[in-house]
């Protein structure tokens, strides 16, 4: 028997990077695994590697800032896994803009898939959670959500939210045996890091070496966190070890 046996999960954001990297991990500790996210090519790819290990997963194509998708999503998750009693709110998107330069579809899109989507998924879940007596909640944030970060001031709102929605879900929810917790790391090395070293390459001709190094000495990380380590922290707040920890902001770098 493994900690998680018998457990659903749901993981957004899945097909790639920390979601990836959270949804093998609960696969590995005996979970069911529904995973969601925009592309179902990357889905597909997940599932087949839990499958391949012996698990059991879903692939949901779903975008987390649809309310009615999120909705069928969880509807469909929930007939053929079982209930859903684990929620990893990953999903996420950026953009490096300047404030004075972010435009009303850019500021809302970000908060629409980085605040609102968790919304909805806590939302359709959290119901079955009380029914249950037991849930856990791991929003995925960020260090943007604790200090802010510049040209991104719709990502940093847009996570300070959530670790607002984090707090308050704990608080209300304590008493139903459910915790909600936020990871908050730095630069991990998904997408979004490549993605800014790109950017940061063609805007000012620098290697993506130097690009790297100098998106570490801003953040004032040392290195670059793996999705691997992330998802490690995660299992811990997901499994028995989490039971007492509740309403935390954990950061990771």
């Amino acid at each position: 028997m493994t900690e998680l046996d018998g457990k659903v999960a749901l993981v957004t954001g899945g097909g790639r990077g920390i979601g990836r990297a959270v949804a093998l991990a609960l696969a590995s500790s005996g979970a069911a695994v529904a995973v969601a996210g925009r592309n179902a090519a990357h889905l597909e790819q997940v599932v087949a590697e839990i499958a391949t290990r012996g698990g059991r997963a879903l692939a949901l194509p779903c975008d987390v800032g649809d309310g009615a998708a999120v909705e069928a999503a969880v509807a469909l998750a929930r007939t053929a896994l079982g209930p859903i009693l684990i929620l990893v709110n990953n999903a996420g998107i950026t953009a490096s803009v300047k404030f004075a330069e972010t435009d009303d579809t850019t500021w809302e899109r970000i908060m629409r898939v980085n605040a609102t989507g968790p919304f909805f998924c806590c939302r359709a879940v959290v119901p079955e959670m009380i029914a249950q007596g037991w849930g856990r909640i791991v929003n995925v944030a960020s260090t943007a959500a604790l200090t802010g970060i510049p040209y991104s001031a719709a990502y940093s709102a847009s996570k300070h939210a959530l670790l607002g929605l984090t707090r308050s879900l704990a608080l209300e929810l304590a008493r139903h045996n459910i915790t909600a917790n936020a990871l908050c790391p730095g630069w991990v090395e998904t997408d979004m890091l490549h993605a800014a070293i790109a950017s940061i390459v063609a805007k000012t001709g620098r290697t993506p070496a130097e690009a790297r190094t100098s998106i570490l000495a801003v953040s004032g990380q040392r290195r670059v966190t793996t999705p691997e380590e992330v998802a490690a922290t995660a299992l811990r707040l997901l499994g028995p070890e989490g039971a007492r920890v509740n309403g935390q902001a954990i950061t990771i770098e």
